[in-house]
């Protein structure tokens, strides 16, 4: 955009109103490249029907606080150990009940699927929270691709394992590898459900899940695996790494629910990183999504399914 300062003016245009009109959209233009240079999605794409309207975390909190244990216990280790890891070429290996396993290069299998800006809330069961810009495709259009078969009532994603490149495995030999989560097909089919290709307006940074993850924003932080190698389809419901290592915390569903605390902590606050000092925030049902996701639970004790 270009815009005309006022000692660019003819004199002949000069009045005190167009001055004044001039300056202020000349502020104007140079707040939106200051708000960009501190947040890049500000010059993306207006808000959609899936984006919520809470500011943005800053892309330095959102890429130095993170959990991804293959890389490290502590929130700023995976973004410090994830120097080795390589994300090109990067295949995904689709397994069950399709119609036909095959393993993709990750551009065959998102060729044809038209990426998507959306910014969601992200809740952690820890207690803190997010409002992230993701980029990627509709999950259900990948599930739609691969062809699952009728009998299929799950589907199944594992997170990579390359022990020479994952500096934080021998400190978390308590769990089982590779990482493991699933959804139930419906929740997978549901519009909000993300396949994630990039945040911030830029490719995924190893320590997001580079270069594939999953976002299901109506859960918690645990069940959007991160860089994801293997995609199953089947008609029982997965064995997850944190629901097999802990059942009584980590349930499969792991719905953001503030009436369920976990067992060492309340789950009816949060603390949003970079925003706030304490968890004073109210935590909201499925994170403030009910409205899209509360009917496939309809009739479920959601203490019980957690």
């Amino acid at each position: 955009m270009l815009i005309k300062r006022p000692n660019d003016l003819h004199p002949s245009e000069i009045t005190d109103e167009k001055i004044y009109r001039n300056r202020r959209e000349f502020m104007k233009a140079m707040s939106a490249v200051a708000a960009a240079s501190f947040f890049p999605s500000a010059l993306m794409a207006s808000k959609g029907p899936f984006d919520t309207d809470e500011p943005p975390t800053t892309e330095k909190d959102a890429t130095t606080y993170n959990n991804y244990y293959e890389f490290g216990n502590k929130k700023d280790q995976p973004a410090k150990n994830v120097g080795r890891f390589v994300t090109k070429p990067w295949s995904i290996a689709v397994e069950g009940m399709v119609r036909k396993p095959a393993t993709f290069a990750l551009e065959d299998l998102l060729k044809g699927l038209k990426p998507e800006d959306r910014i969601y809330r992200f809740r952690c069961v820890e207690g803190w929270s997010m409002v992230l810009p993701w980029t990627g495709v509709p999950l259900a259009e990948i599930v739609k691709k691969l062809q699952p078969l009728p009998s299929a009532k799950f589907i199944e994603f594992t997170t990579v394992l390359r022990p020479d490149q994952m500096t934080g495995l021998d400190d978390n030999d308590h769990l089982e590898w590779p990482y493991k989560e699933g959804l139930r097909l419906d929740e997978a089919n549901n519009p909000l459900a993300l396949l994630a290709t990039g945040i911030y307006g830029k490719p995924l940074p190893g320590q997001n899940g580079a270069p594939v993850r999953l976002v299901v924003p109506w859960k918690y932080g645990f069940k959007n695996v991160k860089s994801i190698v293997k995609i199953r389809f089947t008609d029982q419901m997965p064995a997850t790494t944190w629901a097999v290592k802990r059942p009584t915390e980590y349930g499969f569903y792991a719905n953001v629910n503030p009436e369920v605390d976990h067992p060492r902590w309340s789950q009816a606050k949060e603390r949003r990183i970079g925003v706030d000092l304490v968890k004073n925030r109210k935590t909201l049902m499925f994170n403030g999504y009910a409205d899209r996701v509360a009917s496939m639970y309809s009739g479920m004790d959601l203490r019980k399914n957690f």
